[in-house]
């Protein structure tokens, strides 16, 4: 085998290495929804409380959004190229917003399809990107990008889940709404939490 193709063997192999890792914090991610649906919340309307704190917020929002964004991606990624992105282009008072129920089976559905998709695409894979913000912008970007961005941007919309929570009283387990990055730094043994080198 010639140098050439052990280089693009490597590069395959770390492309697949990486898509699994990208893989799994995405499904880590969702998977703390799915839990806090299923266990920490007990009633529809915890979905539908809207926050004293911040404006305009529910659970069931943040849930809906965050999941969105990852249905986007895969909805973009699954069309034939060139594939177009825009997460402005969502649906908005879905059932997943306040049904228990519902929102299980959308969260449950996303990390299948998650688990579908991702292994049989490219990290590099281009996508254009559209985006109101709010003048409109075109740029290009690749999925794995995306892929990593989808996961944070949860992340950021959990920690405002964590605060309705607790004007509900409902206590989450101590990683949810934190970014790996601060799991990391503060030593923390959550599966997001330990630095894979």
């Amino acid at each position: 085998m010639s140098a050439a193709s052990d280089s693009g063997a490597e590069r395959t192999i770390d492309e697949a290495t990486a898509l699994a890792r990208l893989l799994e914090v995405s499904r880590i991610v969702l998977q703390q929804a799915v839990d806090l649906v299923a266990s920490s919340l007990s009633t529809n309307e915890q979905l539908t409380y809207t926050s004293k704190f911040i404006p305009g917020s529910t659970i069931g929002k943040h849930l809906r959004h965050a999941r969105d964004h990852f249905v986007l991606l895969m909805d973009a990624i699954a069309s034939p190229p060139p594939h177009v992105l825009n997460y402005d282009s969502r649906s908005r008072n879905t059932p997943m917003e306040s049904s228990r129920e519902a929102a299980l089976e959308a969260l449950i559905t996303t990390i299948g399809r998650l688990e579908r998709v991702v292994p049989t695409s490219r990290m590099d894979e281009q996508i254009t990107l559209h985006a109101v913000t709010p003048y409109p912008q075109i740029m290009q970007t690749t999925f794995g990008r995306e892929l990593w961005f989808t996961g944070l941007h949860a992340i950021h919309h959990w920690s405002m889940v964590r605060v309705i929570s607790g004007e509900l009283g409902i206590q989450l387990e101590p990683s949810f709404g934190f970014a790996p990055s601060t799991l990391v730094y503060n030593g923390s043994h959550a599966p997001l939490g330990k630095p894979k080198m």
